[in-house]
């Protein structure tokens, strides 16, 4: 890989997305652990991963699967406890592996003491200002102050009741009712976060990836949103402050720690303004797992994002799919292959067979582009979105909250199989009594890490030999590309010393450029014609 310098490991690593609650159970209670994580973090070592990104882990009522937080600087008992947590991050660094953990810094829990005090406290407590508690609108104030829709779908306010009984002011929540947003003009707000954050780098964490990073600050006035104008809440300028003083504690340790903005914006120049030189080193690139499986429509988000990204000398990152999004799999073996939270829906006719030809393709091209690559749990195993999950057995709040119309995030979230022929598939322990969070299908037994291993066609042994070769190969990770001579529906790029990477989103097969050898397939290719959904590294 063409950085040398560890102190910039995240420009070229590929991290991997642990989802706690369903990577691995080592007590038998159904949820996945920090037990269980250290016992697989030789899977992940040997996988070749450099870096770990955990989800939340903190104390949680779970009205969010933990985004919403009661406790930033305390581990969730389900998980386990700090000391295990601190026992992992060694453990993981004598691997070779770094530690990312999410922050949540939009919001907290409503069981968050700050939040208890504020409605304990009724109007005018103090800690009421350390969130957006406001009257309502109306003769009575039954309304709500503004009509603004939340990021769940469905409205942002929910109204309090008096310690006397009475009806009250209202709170700000542009997720679930049970996650009240901060309010980050306040100076205690932001003194507060930054504890947390040296709190965390201090016990050895490499990196922090800050969910909903767009969405701290909010326009006081709360204006209605109103197309053409500023958002109110939205990606206000000031938020780049909050971001600077961060990088300046990341900066400030002996190996300076990284910083990931989850930032969903379609503006790529205010994107990128999130990764100027003094704030964050990294932010996802939703533009890209967006993106249909079209040729035209992926080289378009390549060069923007790398054009937006070159100026400010800042790594793109390359994602396929997370905790929130349907599983790549199945949504390249639809009709539509893009990605887009308003149109998620269940039933969609879908070709599994067709989805995972795409997405070995995908995982090739994605790991051979300049800058970092992330591996969301499962995505290594080729697992497909469970869409059957029984309806009473759903937990992701974005179910209700849609007039259950949007399925929701379950479906990627289903445990991991690691062996046997019936669930839980090796999640939990043998003579468990709980059952999985989350019901596995049977017809993944196929898809389980002890039948991946070894199978050199498996989508495991895929990944094991392509991060492999990113490791062995100077011309992979950091650095740039140059576009080469393709026919229509075909991607074809050189990296330089020596290495090519052509992928045939066409309908027909392609003739391979000239070339030294055929690094790696995503399938198997006869002779000097490439199939199509299929992606070839070559030594040229």
């Amino acid at each position: 890989m063409s950085t040398s310098d560890s102190r910039r490991w995240w420009r070229d690593a590929v991290i991997y997305q642990v989802y706690p609650r369903s990577f691995a159970d080592a007590n038998g209670d159904g949820i996945g652990d920090i037990a269980g994580i250290r016992k697989r973090l030789g899977y992940l070592a040997d996988l070749g991963v450099d870096a770990i990104w955990f989800g939340p882990w903190y104390p949680s009522p779970m009205a969010d699967a933990g985004y919403d937080v009661s406790d930033f600087r305390a581990i969730e008992p389900v998980f386990g406890t700090l000391d295990e947590v601190n026992t992992l991050v060694t453990e993981a660094h004598q691997l070779g592996l770094r530690i990312i953990i999410d922050l949540v810094p939009n919001h907290c829990s409503d069981q968050h003491p700050w939040f208890q005090a504020a409605l304990a406290g009724g109007p005018g407590a103090p800690e009421r200002d350390l969130f957006w508690f406001r009257p309502g609108r109306g003769p009575d104030g039954e309304l709500p102050p503004t009509d603004w829709i939340g990021e769940f779908g469905g409205g942002t306010w929910t109204r309090t009741t008096n310690p006397d009984g009475t009806p009250g002011e209202w709170y700000l929540h542009l997720f679930a009712a049970q996650q009240p947003d901060f309010n980050w003009d306040h100076p205690r707000v932001r003194a507060e976060f930054e504890e947390i954050l040296r709190f965390w780098l201090d016990r050895g964490i490499d990196g922090i990836r800050i969910d909903s990073a767009a969405l701290l600050l909010k326009d006081a006035t709360l204006p209605e949103v109103v197309d053409g104008a500023p958002h109110p809440f939205h990606d206000l300028d000031g938020v780049h402050e909050i971001y600077r003083s961060w990088r300046r504690i990341a900066d400030s340790y002996p190996e300076p720690r990284v910083l990931i903005g989850e930032v969903w914006l379609p503006d790529r120049q205010r994107f990128a303004n999130y990764l100027r030189p003094d704030e964050l080193h990294t932010a996802f690139n939703f533009d890209f797992l967006s993106c249909a499986w079209d040729a035209a429509k992926l080289r378009d988000s390549i060069d923007g994002t790398l054009a937006e990204h070159a100026p400010i000398d800042a790594p793109a990152t390359w994602v396929l799919s997370n905790h929130d999004v349907t599983r790549v799999v199945t949504r390249y073996g639809r009709a539509d292959t893009t990605f887009s939270f308003a149109s998620k829906r269940e039933g969609t006719p879908t070709d599994l067979e067709l989805g995972t030809v795409r997405a070995r393709a995908a995982a090739l091209l994605s790991l051979s582009l300049p800058g970092a690559a992330y591996v969301y749990q499962g995505e290594e195993l080729g697992l497909w979105e469970v869409e059957d999950i029984p309806y009473e057995l759903r937990q992701d709040p974005m179910f209700p909250r849609s007039g259950f119309v949007d399925p929701g995030r379950d479906g990627c979230r289903v445990p991991l199989p690691w062996a046997g022929d019936a669930a839980p598939f090796g999640f939990s322990p043998d003579g468990a009594t709980a059952a999985p969070w989350l019901p596995q299908p049977a017809t993944w037994k196929d898809r389980t890490v002890q039948a991946q291993t070894g199978d050199p066609h498996s989508m495991l042994e895929l990944y094991r030999t392509a991060i492999r070769l990113r490791r062995a190969v100077p011309a992979l990770g950091d650095g740039a590309l140059r576009w080469l001579d393709a026919p229509e529906g075909v991607l074809a790029f050189a990296r330089d010393p020596g290495f090519a990477c052509v992928v045939n989103l066409s309908a027909d097969p392609v003739s391979l450029p000239a070339h030294r050898t055929r690094l790696l397939t995503s399938r198997p290719v006869d002779g000097d014609l490439l199939p199509p959904d299929t992606t070839v590294w070559l030594e040229v």
